[in-house]
């Protein structure tokens, strides 16, 4: 069965399986029980090969040949395999941009697909995870983690649905009208399902629990660069 191949790809990459099945538009209840003997429609197939490109589609589809492609096939079809962070390895010659936030903007006007940003850099990190962009990190909150002057890469968040609990996420707030922009970890609210707790690394800075109401953009961040000398 399909569903049941693609359960033993995702297990053998190490690819978190809710994240999976939110990338092509499915739930883990499609997985589980009977429902794994349902068969796949065209696009969710469509989704699992354009998503994961390295899986060769006769397996998929028949079982037979191997499960990963060969490296041949992937020059062919001019693909570049990649695997998030958590599933430890990276896209091959990824060329990250960096770009330079000015204080009035925040992650709403970069994440913003009307608006033209213009990359001051470009940041190529071997077997690096996917990754949307890159931004100076300002501020001390997540001390000694991260530093003033420190390169952080994320990838966007679409869905506040979608945070992973204990990451470290880059976060655009609006605080009675005014725009914070902070590094943090996300955590559950002791205050219930409409608040989210933010924690930082340096213990000066206290945790704070805020509406998720209030979250305007937010990414989750995949690597950091730190420069150790200027010389």
């Amino acid at each position: 069965m399909i569903k049941e191949r693609i359960i033993q790809f995702i297990e053998y990459k190490g690819i978190p399986k809710e994240e999976f099945y939110l990338k092509i538009g499915m739930t883990s209840a499609s997985f589980r029980g009977n429902a794994k003997k349902t068969p796949l429609n065209s696009n969710a197939i469509e989704n699992i090969l354009s998503e994961i490109p390295d899986i060769n589609p006769e397996w998929l589809l028949t079982g037979k040949g191997e499960m990963i492609k060969g490296e041949n096939e992937l020059v062919k079809t001019k693909i570049t395999p990649y695997k998030l962070k958590t599933d430890g390895a990276g896209m091959v010659h990824q060329e990250i941009p960096l770009y330079e936030l000015e204080a009035s903007a925040g992650l709403t006007t970069l994440f913003s697909s009307d608006v033209n940003q213009i990359p001051v850099d470009f940041i190529s990190v071997p077997n690096a995870p996917k990754c949307d962009g890159a931004i100076f990190v300002r501020g001390d909150s997540m001390y000694p983690i991260l530093k003033a002057g420190d390169i952080v890469c994320y990838k966007t968040i679409h869905s506040i649905e979608s945070i992973y609990y204990g990451e470290m996420y880059l976060i655009d707030i609006n605080v009675e009208g005014d725009q914070y922009l902070t590094f943090k970890y996300v955590q559950k609210s002791d205050k219930g399902d409409e608040y989210l707790c933010l924690v930082s690394q340096n213990p000066h800075h206290a945790p704070k629990d805020i509406f998720k109401s209030d979250i305007r953009a937010l990414a989750i961040v995949k690597l950091s660069i730190r420069y150790n000398t200027n010389v």
